[in-house]
């Protein structure tokens, strides 16, 4: 799946898309997570990494 078709697919701008990709969002909204999670058929920790 593209990154248009994602961004499409959980409600967001293609732009915030990307900022999530490249871990420069200081936060997501939960919502956004449970689309995402939804869209990829994933759980919330195959997408986040804690570093200290």
């Amino acid at each position: 799946m593209s990154s248009l078709e994602l961004a499409e697919k959980i409600g967001i701008t293609p732009s915030n898309l990307s900022i999530l990709k490249t871990g420069k969002a200081k936060a997501i909204r939960i919502s956004t997570m449970d689309a995402l999670c939804r869209a990829l058929d994933c759980q919330p920790a195959d997408l986040l990494e804690y570093t200290p």
